[in-house]
């Protein structure tokens, strides 16, 4: 009889420790500037995703241009996680945000120069490289601007404020589309970049981490990271895990174009609207997991999501209408979201802050297997049509999880 009364006030304190972190004063305007930036960037991918099909017509273009903006994290990912833990986490910030913006402004001439593909690959793969050590950085300082109950629930706040930026973003992109180039929405992203370089400014220094626990010699930093995960199953079960959707699933941002020119025959600002509505139900679930009651059984529950995640996509393909298309798209936001912001929070929970970053940086490595689907994929496309491309990717992504599953089994155990 005295479980159910001791109830209220428990769940009174978990509600109070998610409210806290909002009262953080650096926190939030490290939201508020993420946000501003996070918008400039969807802006950027949605203008530059579109524009690049219409200008080579080849879904396998497209995919070698996501391929660029996505395959550093399989090389720039580790470096990162070791200078996020011997360097001063803001001033490293500073450095990557002023980096990206110049070569955000480079992008921008190189569009309105129309100058050779080769150009434009090169410069998003340099890009890149900057945006791939950024959230690995941004990730392990952020359990840093809050008390130590609330780190959870300023991670899935953080990844709340960027799947607004997804929200809002595209849909901007694809209206502003009728009315200027890509250039343009390229030229305001670099523009936007201003305001997270000045909520990082206004970071207090005490918010880094100090970089003398860390072994002097880089290779050591990063052997540690591996040993920890070889003496943690649950974690190995994790990493491998994750591998799967971004295969077969999440190259479906880098594919929707050629979906939505394709199959539901519809222009850029029918694209930008379904990036939105991709993000809306991503943000639900981020929101969701910020403020609701911690989940139970988190394994079942990254397996089942993952699985609906594919089913939502099969769902989307076969749309009758483009409203069918859109509530689709909502629903593959959500599941993929809850996956995503539920395996970051079990991977950053079990790590002490002197190996965050470089366990973020072997964890968010995973990014860099889009590209490799995104490359299958759009090959498939070209060759047998966007049907048949998303259909393989959706049923491979039930198919591949669910083996996962069976042969790992310490993740039914999280």
């Amino acid at each position: 009889m005295k479980a159910g009364p001791d109830l209220a006030p428990q769940r009174l304190r978990l509600r109070s420790t998610a409210l806290r972190i909002w009262r953080s004063k650096p926190f939030l305007h490290f939201m508020w500037g993420s946000l501003i930036s996070r918008v400039g960037d969807w802006m950027d991918i949605t203008a530059m995703n579109w524009a690049i099909l219409q200008w080579t017509h080849s879904p396998l273009a497209l995919g070698a241009v996501n391929a660029c903006r996505l395959l550093p994290a399989l090389l720039c990912g580790l470096p990162a996680g070791v200078l996020a833990d011997r360097m001063n986490r803001r001033k490293l910030l500073l450095l990557l945000h002023a980096g990206i913006m110049l070569l955000t402004f480079l992008l921008a001439f190189l569009f309105l120069q129309q100058v050779h593909l080769w150009a434009v690959l090169t410069g998003i793969a340099a890009r890149s490289a900057l945006q791939t050590m950024e959230p690995i950085v941004r990730n392990a300082l952020l359990p840093n601007l809050v008390e130590k109950e609330s780190a959870a629930n300023a991670i899935a706040a953080n990844v709340a404020v960027l799947n607004l930026s997804r929200m809002i973003g595209p849909a901007v992109a694809g209206t502003l589309m009728l009315y200027m180039g890509a250039e343009m929405l390229i030229l305001l992203n670099g523009l936007s970049t201003l305001a997270v370089l000045w909520s990082v400014w206004l970071l207090p220094l005490t918010a880094v981490a100090s970089g003398s626990r860390i072994a002097a010699e880089t290779s050591s930093g990063i052997g540690e990271a591996f040993r920890y995960i070889r003496a943690h199953p649950p974690v190995l079960s994790l990493l491998l895990l994750a591998v799967v959707p971004m295969v077969f699933a999440f190259p479906y941002t880098s594919l929707l174009p050629v979906f939505a020119r394709d199959l539901l025959q519809v222009g850029p600002e029918s694209f930008g609207a379904l990036l939105s509505m991709s993000a809306a139900g991503a943000l639900t679930g981020s929101l969701w997991l910020s403020f609701g009651r911690p989940i139970l059984r988190t394994g079942r529950w990254l397996l089942g999501s993952i699985v609906m995640f594919g089913l939502c996509l099969l769902c989307f393909l076969f749309s009758f209408s483009f409203w069918q298309a859109l509530a689709a798209m909502f629903a593959v936001g959500l599941f993929s979201q809850i996956y995503r912001t539920m395996s970051r929070i079990a991977l950053q929970m079990q790590v002490e802050d002197r190996l965050r970053g470089r366990l973020l940086s072997i964890a968010l490595m995973d990014r860099g297997f889009i590209p490799l689907g995104a490359l299958i994929f759009g090959a498939v496309a070209e060759w047998a049509g966007a049907l048949v491309a998303g259909s393989a990717m959706a049923a491979g992504c039930i198919v591949v999880t669910l083996v996962v599953g069976f042969c790992q089994r310490e993740i039914g155990k999280l």
